[in-house]
């Protein structure tokens, strides 16, 4: 009968081959310890890249109300991510552990603005990159990120929508708001008309071109204009 040393031979090889390397994954990893240079410099990068991100969101924040804790966990969640990243490539068995780990972690804190999800979903990808090593991806990446964000959420600003709220006597003043409005500012459009007897309430989505309180001064001024308000408005929330 023949015997198929060959193969034997090649399945005995790679099975000895899996158990050293798993054998030195292990036992030599629980040996050794990181090296602290390399711990140094890596939470460095994620230190400036994380201020870097803390310092782009307070600059482009165009929200209701600015926070301060959730602009400084930006940079916690870099650090730590970084952290975690160096733990999981110098470890085998506490890579899995950790992805155990982590994958019973659930987030609660809700996220009102989508700019918010990706400045933390930034963090988050940089604390990675940079605990893996990669510096110049790190570096090079958030700086690309950094400047598309910056041109496109400031340029959204240079003209920034406001709602005026008109209370008038009737069709009159109304017509003479009109007029005021469409010589007045950029352009406007119509949201919302509510007429009661005697008064009429107008909301308009405008574009101003001047100062917004001599525009509201004007406004006001008008004869049978009983009250004018100027809000500042995004199309989500009013402001």
């Amino acid at each position: 009968m023949a015997t198929t040393t060959n193969g034997t031979t090649a399945t005995a090889t790679e099975t000895n081959n899996f158990s050293d390397f798993f054998k030195d994954s292990v036992v030599n990893n629980f040996t050794s310890d990181i090296d602290l240079s390399k711990i140094i410099i890596t939470m460095a990068f994620s230190f400036l890249i994380g201020f870097f991100i803390y310092l782009l969101y307070k600059r482009v924040f165009s929200g209701v109300l600015y926070s301060k804790s959730f602009n400084v966990a930006l940079i916690g969640m870099t650090l730590v991510t970084s952290m975690v990243i160096i733990a999981i490539n110098s470890n085998l068995v506490l890579s899995l552990g950790m992805v155990g780990a982590l994958s019973i972690v659930r987030f609660r804190t809700p996220i009102k603005d989508p700019t918010d999800l990706i400045f933390l979903f930034w963090a988050a990808a940089a604390g990675i990159v940079t605990g893996a090593g990669f510096y110049s991806l790190a570096i090079a990446g958030s700086v690309i990120v950094g400047l598309v964000l910056f041109i496109f959420m400031k340029k959204s600003t240079f003209e920034t929508p406001y709602l005026l709220v008109v209370n008038c006597d009737g069709n009159d003043s109304e017509q003479k708001l009109m007029q005021q409005v469409h010589t007045s500012v950029k352009r406007y459009n119509v949201k919302q008309k509510t007429v009661t007897p005697g008064n009429v309430e107008l909301t308009l989505e405008v574009r101003i071109k001047d100062k917004e309180s001599g525009f509201v001064n004007t406004v006001s001024g008008l004869q049978g204009v009983r009250s004018a308000v100027l809000i500042s408005y995004n199309g989500d929330y009013v402001s």
